[in-house]
This record gives structure tokens, sequence and C-alpha cells, in this order.
């Protein structure tokens, strides 16, 4: 009977883990966190609905894996939305993760550090700078994941697109002398998922929330509203894009994917997006939600062209 109980608790658990990541991973060593001062913040972790993470102190990322008959190879670092100020980290995060593994595709979600903490020495900093070092390294483990080095995209969703987007038009070749291995591979994403993104930080289309949290409440003039203003830094070094926005969004207006998708175009950089007449902010996967679910299939199907090279 003992030996029955062990069986069935075994593979209870088996099944229990089996749906969730893999593997954590911090993204910087203790002690080596770049732009961090040390204070008695703590996290903070909400899950009396969507699960809503602030105050981010250790950022990480959760590796969710498909398995290795159906892996096709490609990897998406997915940043989780939440206006700059917490991370809605089930709903633009896990659930799109497990979502990707039924494809065949690695999921890396980022628990990226919010620019109000009080840990950072410069809020602007930090994002990126985890956005960064998460894609560098699913390229240094990338042999272990069983992913390949060029088919390594990112995905963002509100508050997350605009931190996509900044991996993407920010991004470097990695430092070559570092000592840590990791520092020497390449920032730059092979592709960016943007959903009903957040894009500039310019008047009259700026989500004001993520602008003021990111870069301060008043900085229309200034160099770090241009630099922020991802329409404005698209080159023809620009990942591929593909973008998705509802025309009914109240919260982020469905003009920042319009301004990044004609900068897109005006550099010939390859790229798609899907406009939906209804659905407003925030739907996630967009399960139920009539045309707004469309848009898993059709993205899965766009990033299958970019496998094949058609």
């Amino acid at each position: 009977m003992k030996k029955f109980l062990l069986i069935v608790f075994a593979a209870t658990f088996f099944c229990y883990v089996s749906g969730y990541a893999q593997e954590y991973k911090l993204l910087w060593p203790s002690g080596n966190m770049p732009n961090y001062k040390k204070t008695a913040e703590v996290e903070k972790r909400d899950t009396t609905g969507i699960v809503r993470i602030s105050l981010v102190q250790q950022p990480g990322i959760e590796v969710y894996l498909p398995s290795k008959q159906s892996a096709n190879g490609q990897a998406i670092v997915i940043c989780p939305g939440g206006g700059y100020g917490i991370l809605a980290y089930d709903w633009e995060g896990t659930d799109i993760a497990k979502w990707l593994n039924s494809k065949g595709i690695a999921a890396i979600v980022l628990k990226y550090r919010l620019p109000d903490r009080a840990s950072n020495i410069n809020p602007t900093l930090s994002p990126l700078m985890d956005a960064q070092r998460a894609i560098r390294m699913a390229r240094y483990y990338a042999s272990s994941w069983n992913i390949k080095k060029d088919r390594i995209g990112i995905m963002g969703f509100s508050a997350g697109g605009h931190l996509a987007s900044t991996a993407g038009t920010h991004f470097d070749k990695g430092n070559a002398s570092s000592i840590d291995s990791i520092e020497q591979q390449s920032s730059r994403p092979d592709f960016m998922v943007l959903v009903y993104p957040v894009i500039t930080m310019s008047k009259p289309v700026m989500h004001v929330g993520s602008r003021n949290r990111l870069i301060g409440g008043n900085p229309d003039s200034t160099a770090l509203a241009k630099y922020y203003s991802n329409e404005l830094q698209v080159t023809d070094q620009t990942p591929p894009t593909f973008l998705v926005h509802t025309m009914d969004d109240k919260t982020v207006p469905v003009e920042n994917s319009l301004m990044f998708y004609q900068a897109l175009r005006d550099h010939n950089v390859l790229s798609e997006m899907h406009l939906f007449p209804k659905g407003g902010h925030g739907f996630g996967l967009g399960l139920g939600q009539g045309q707004d679910e469309k848009w898993m299939e059709l993205c899965i199907e766009w990033m299958k062209t970019l496998q094949s090279g058609k």
C-alpha cells in the first residue's frame, strides 16, 4: 500500500512540476548587479487576481522549454506589461510561455527591475539592462536549452512592449573582452513581437504612466524622451517585427503601433501588423474575445516564415 501511494504521489508531483518552468536563473550573480544600491525595500507579489509583481529586487528569468521532439529552435524572451509600475506576471508572462511551448517554442519570462524602485541608481537604465541581459543569457545557454542562437526573439505587452521595442532598437554586439561569458553575447533580438505596445514618449499619444515612471514627468523636449521614443530609433538593422493592437485601445492609443510600423517600412524592415476593431487594452492571449484571439495563430504563422526565409 505504501509503495502504491508513493507511486501515485510521484506521478502527481511530476504532473504538477511539468506544468511549470524547468529552470529559474537570476540575471546577475550576487553582488554584481549593475545600477543597484542596497535598500530596505522588499519585492511584493499580489496573487489575489492576476499575479502582480512590484518592487523587483532580484531580476531573473523563468525558462519554459517544449519537449525536444516538439522544439523548433526558436525562443522568445517575454516582457510582461504593467505600466513600468508592476509586472502582470502570469497574464502577460507565464500564460504566454505555456502557449508558446505548445507550438514548439522555448519561452523565457523576464522578471525585470522597475524604474520606481528605490534601489535603482538611475531609474531609467535598469529595465533595458535586464532585457539585454536576458537575451545574452538565452544565447549563452542556447545549446543547453535546445534553441538556435540566431532564432531568439523578444515579445512584450504594453509597457513590456516598450521595453521589447527598446531592446530591439538599442542593442550591441556584446563585449568581447569581458570576463563574463554572458556579456560577450550580442543583445540584438532576432525578431520582435509587440502586443498593444507603448512606443513613444512624446505627446499626444504617449502612455503617461509609463513615461512618468521611466523618464519623469516633463521630458517632452529632452534627449531622454527622444532616446526612449522608439519610433525615432528604428534603423535598417532593427529586427523583423510583428505588431498587434486594437483600434479602441483607450490606454495605449493605436498610433503607437502605427508610428512604429511606418518607421519599419521607411527603413525596409520586414514587418507585419494586425489591427482589430475592438478589444481595448490588456487582453493578453485574447481567449474568448472574438477576433482578438486570432493574433496568436497569426503570430505563429509569421514566425514560421522567419524560419523558412519566405
